[in-house]
């Protein structure tokens, strides 16, 4: 197979290792022979000395790595097919934990869409470079899915609560606003990105500092308090009442927003970042597996939540339950034992 039909291409360059996620069409969305390819990545080189460091890049331009593919998930659970599912999310979840474990630098240029999956190959390691044309977002409630690849480890680590915001709303974040978050490390612009690589190339990762600029302010600071506030709620319609209670269009934005979501995935999300707050990475990698088996394979919102957004996009999900203040918590609870 040449490097034109290799979903995931390997190069050595210099003292480092490069990856490239090539599957531009599909803005370079994990199928699980990417995760598998990228697992190789991690084999060939976390013990080669002569390796300093690995740069992954996604093609195409539009996208770094816009999740994984649930539209091929949701046809394995129509199908019954759980032994296509369990392999996908626990070789992913296996990458996440080689890429913490990875023992050097696994540099990610983040350079346009990056969402779930494309948050998992790179937040558990840095440096973490956002470029002003980077678009982050954790949307799986919108799927009725909940924050997989170990976020539910880096989410709750983040300042004031944003993580909490972001994984229950979806809200995007444009490459500056993810250096403020957390979820990147620097800004570099776009065009400076291939004289970056160069520098690399040297195997010093301190290249990354020179080429870092000071991000524009955060277009999220004027609502961090309200952020804080709101979503340290350990239910969900607390949260929403204390939306209400701010009186702002922005909170009632946020309101509006949660009330669009599968109400189960809000509630499983948010009793999994509370858990993953008190777990390691470990842990939450394995909380959130156990998860997608009841998830993925036995609630119907999973489905229902991809044929609404990305297959017929009527974007009119019939969840069940219908509202947020019908989900049980004792049945959320019991999601978590099985």
């Amino acid at each position: 197979m040449s490097d034109a039909d290799a979903t995931v291409v390997m190069r050595r360059e210099g003292a480092i290792g490069t990856v490239l996620m090539n599957r531009p069409r599909a803005l370079n969305a994990l199928d699980l022979g990417m995760i598998r390819g990228l697992q190789a990545a991690v084999d060939a080189w976390r013990d080669d000395g002569a390796v300093k460091l690995v740069l992954l890049e996604g093609a195409g331009g539009k996208a770094f790595c816009a999740g994984g593919d649930v539209r091929g998930i949701r046809d394995a659970a129509i199908a019954g097919d759980t032994a296509s599912i369990e392999a996908f999310f626990a070789e992913e979840y296996a990458l996440n934990r080689g890429i913490a474990r990875f023992g050097k630098p696994w540099v990610s240029f983040i350079d346009g869409v990056c969402m779930g999956g494309g948050i998992g190959v790179s937040v558990h390691n840095a440096p973490r470079i956002a470029t002003e044309n980077a678009l982050l977002a954790m949307p799986e409630t919108a799927i009725a899915l909940f924050p997989d690849v170990g976020t539910s480890y880096v989410l709750p680590r983040l300042p004031g609560e944003i993580g909490t915001w972001l994984a229950l709303t979806g809200a995007r974040l444009r490459g500056a606003d993810s250096v403020h978050a957390g979820l990147a490390t620097h800004f570099v612009p776009r065009a400076r990105l291939p004289d970056l690589k160069a520098a690399l190339a040297e195997g010093d990762v301190s290249a990354v500092g020179r080429f870092a600029e000071s991000p524009p302010p955060a277009s999220f600071h004027a609502h961090r308090d309200a952020i804080r506030r709101c979503f340290a709620a350990e239910a969900v319609p607390a949260i929403l009442r204390a939306l209400e209670a701010e009186g702002t269009d922005w909170a009632a934005e946020q309101a509006a927003i949660l009330r669009r979501m599968s109400p189960t995935s809000l509630s499983v999300s948010l009793e999994l970042l509370r858990r993953g707050a008190e777990a390691t990475l470990d842990e939450c990698l394995e909380m959130e597996l156990a998860l997608t088996r009841v998830v993925v394979n036995r609630h119907p919102d999973f489905r229902e939540g991809v044929r609404a957004v990305l297959v017929d996009k009527d974007n009119k999900p019939s969840w069940s339950p219908p509202r947020i203040e019908d989900v049980d918590p004792a049945a959320i609870r019991a999601m978590f034992v099985g």
